[in-house]
């Protein structure tokens, strides 16, 4: 009957511990034969042939003790190592199935060893990464939707005044100039996302000591003329306060606050910016009327290219990345950030630690 040998690491971690095991036994019984045998002769009332028997004896016990010795624990160490190292064979399988493009199953260990810890980090990493690659699909799969529409509009324009279907006039190039700008700005957002992912950004590094209450305010001039076109007010209270910050980064933050809640007003009353100096950071928050944003929606109003209103976001143009823009960078300055929904009126807040 042919044998079948055990392959691997297992069977040559098992051959290398049982020979340097059976060298040690070997040698222990030889000594401890010679040692005896040297003892008894010593003695001096035994003769030659109780000698000769007792060695005798004594050699044979000793190698079929060191025998069974060898074979017993040959056994306990390959099932003992094999538990020992059967996550590491799981690690090997479970690597091969990502190696085939597949996401493997959460490998289950009961050890809390450092084989155990292994095992914990490498299924922490394969959820990072699944979860990095769903993302990766939904960004393309967003990203194609949004573009999908201009891009459709202009081509159905452009083909209709080529084909003299149409001609054209100051309203229909003003549209199509929209449009364009539509895309432009996602594009321009898209890159400012790709920006602020990255933690170790050059450009995130150079903060300013600034006074928020001056950001805030160049900020809300800049929509002066946007607010006076559609009869909005806007009231500022804000308290002086002083931060370290990404000045670049934080204009963003509030321009796209202050353009959501522009975007979005629906009702009376005006739009509201309040700061207040809180005991370790600073509060920011931007309110305005409008729908009550669903609590459903309280999870996801930060993603990228969520809306709650798809509808209404396109009729203003919104592309769903201002607040994920503005989320990632409040983030990056270790601050929080939010938003409170009351009855016809949402509150966005943000806040940014003092400078240290």
């Amino acid at each position: 009957m042919k044998r079948i040998l055990p392959k691997g690491f297992l069977s040559r971690l098992t051959f290398l511990n049982v020979l340097v095991i059976a060298i040690a036994i070997v040698v222990s019984g030889l000594a401890v034969y010679q040692t005896a045998c040297f003892l008894v002769e010593g003695i001096g009332n035994v003769n030659a042939h109780v000698q000769k028997q007792f060695n005798s004896i004594l050699f044979r016990y000793l190698w079929i003790f060191s025998i069974i010795v060898i074979v017993i624990g040959s056994i306990l160490h390959y099932y003992l190592t094999k538990t020992l190292i059967k996550p590491i064979r799981l690690l090997i399988q479970s690597t091969k199935v990502l190696r085939k493009g597949k996401y493997p199953d959460p490998i289950t260990v009961d050890s809390y060893h450092e084989i155990g810890e292994l095992v914990e980090q490498y299924n922490s990493l394969i959820y990072q990464l699944q979860l990095d690659d769903e993302r990766r699909k939904k960004l393309i799969t967003d990203v194609s939707h949004e573009l999908r529409t201009p891009l459709a509009n202009l081509n159905g324009y452009l083909h209709a005044l080529k084909t003299g279907v149409i001609t054209g006039d100051q309203d229909l190039f003003e549209s199509l100039y929209d449009q364009s700008n539509r895309l432009t700005e996602m594009l321009e957002q898209l890159e400012q996302l790709k920006e602020y992912d990255d933690v170790s950004s050059q450009t995130f590094t150079k903060k300013a000591n600034i006074n928020i209450v001056k950001e805030i305010q160049q900020c809300v001039l800049a929509f002066e003329w946007a607010m006076k076109q559609k009869g909005i007010d806007i009231d500022v209270h804000m308290e002086n306060g002083h931060l370290s910050v990404y000045r670049e980064g934080i204009q963003q933050v509030l321009t796209n606050l202050l353009d959501n809640a522009i975007q979005y007003y629906d009702g009376n009353g005006p739009i509201t910016v309040y700061g207040q100096k809180l005991k370790d950071h600073y509060y920011v928050s931007i309110g305005n009327p409008g729908i009550t944003i669903p609590a459903e929606d309280e999870d996801h109003i930060f993603e990228r290219f969520y809306r709650v209103d798809d509808s209404r976001s396109r009729e203003t143009g919104g592309s769903g990345l201002g607040l994920a823009i503005a989320k990632e960078i409040v983030e990056h300055h270790n601050g929080d950030i939010g938003f409170t929904a009351k009855e016809n009126y949402n509150v966005f807040w943000f806040t940014l630690p003092y400078v240290s």
